[in-house]
């Protein structure tokens, strides 16, 4: 079996040893054909030294290093663009992720046909208050909101098919929608399985609360690019114009009221001086702004040398 097992990692020098070690035992014990990818993304510890002298060591194990910390995202990106796997294994660096989980999860890649199997950690060692909660808001969240039925989105224990991660692109913080990502790309079949939580056993968690909120503000953008990002023209025009319409009703609707009042001798105001005067050109404004925003929009698609416009799985002979 030919793995790549990629391992994004920030100051983790105490259990970078003893996590290698328990993945070349799991290697060996299945005979499987594998490399290791640590991305280093911008440590100030001793991680890289510890690379280093890891690579030296054992063949395939490989290391890449970011000159500063760009995010766990970019980590993924470099460590996809690297991997040669025919299988994709993602697991992070502080021991809480178990190897002895990948057997399990490459054998609902190759036996049943997944295209990615996301691990579930549903005994979890965190703090209640502060990771647990919020992560279960966040995960029912992703579930309503992408249509990824998925009970835990962000554990970073994940198995995928080669392909899959040559077909989406990880930027920003979408590491905890690749699961999202993958769907949209035409990667229907992802599973779950449960895998063990361990107790972080060294140093403390890079991620803080702030990781919820961010997740929730980049759930929207996936959101949206999901559903309008081949096509801004469907939610910006139809809003502008529905905008626009109201406004320009409201604003027929007060110039006939004064004809009106003027056929018939009857006393009238200004119409500057009836605020739904006000009310009304601010909405023809808005809506025609979000028309043209739409239109432009379609425009920058159309002439964008765009290659993300459509994957391609196979092509036969």
């Amino acid at each position: 079996m030919n793995l790549s097992i990629i391992i994004p990692l920030l100051n983790e020098e105490e259990s970078l040893q003893e996590l290698h070690n328990w993945i070349v035992s799991v290697m060996k014990s299945n005979n499987y054909s594998y490399e290791v990818i640590f991305i280093d993304d911008g440590s100030t510890d001793k991680s890289w030294n510890i690379i280093e002298q890891l690579s030296s060591e054992n063949s395939n194990s490989k290391g890449i290093r970011f000159l500063r910390n760009y995010g766990k995202s970019q980590a993924l990106h470099a460590g996809f663009a690297k991997a040669q796997g025919d299988i994709v294994i993602t697991m992070d660096a502080d021991l809480q992720d178990s190897p002895e989980e990948i057997p399990g999860l490459i054998d609902m890649i190759t036996n049943q046909e997944f295209d990615l199997v996301s691990g579930w950690k549903k005994k979890r060692y965190d703090a209640v208050f502060a990771k647990n909660l919020p992560s279960k808001l966040f995960n029912w969240a992703a579930r309503k909101t992408s249509g990824v039925q998925l009970n835990d989105f962000n554990c970073g224990l994940k198995a995928y098919k080669n392909v899959v991660i040559k077909n989406i692109e990880v930027s920003g913080e979408m590491h905890r929608y690749i699961p999202v990502l993958a769907k949209n790309a035409g990667f229907s079949k992802i599973g779950e399985k449960v895998v063990l939580h361990q107790a972080r056993k060294y140093g403390e968690t890079k991620f803080g609360m702030e990781r919820f909120i961010n997740g929730f503000l980049d759930l929207i953008t996936i959101w949206f690019l999901s559903r309008f990002g081949k096509r801004p023209m469907h939610l910006f025009g139809a809003i502008g114009s529905v905008m626009f319409m109201i406004g320009f009703l409201c604003a027929g609707f007060i110039g006939f009221m004064k004809l009106y009042k003027l056929y018939h001798n009857m006393p009238y105001d200004l119409v500057t001086n009836n605020p739904w005067f006000y009310i009304s050109l601010t909405t023809m404004i808005i809506g025609t702004q979000l028309f043209l925003a739409g239109f432009l929009g379609e425009i920058i698609l159309r002439t964008k040398n765009n290659e993300e416009r459509y994957k391609i799985s196979v092509i036969t002979p």
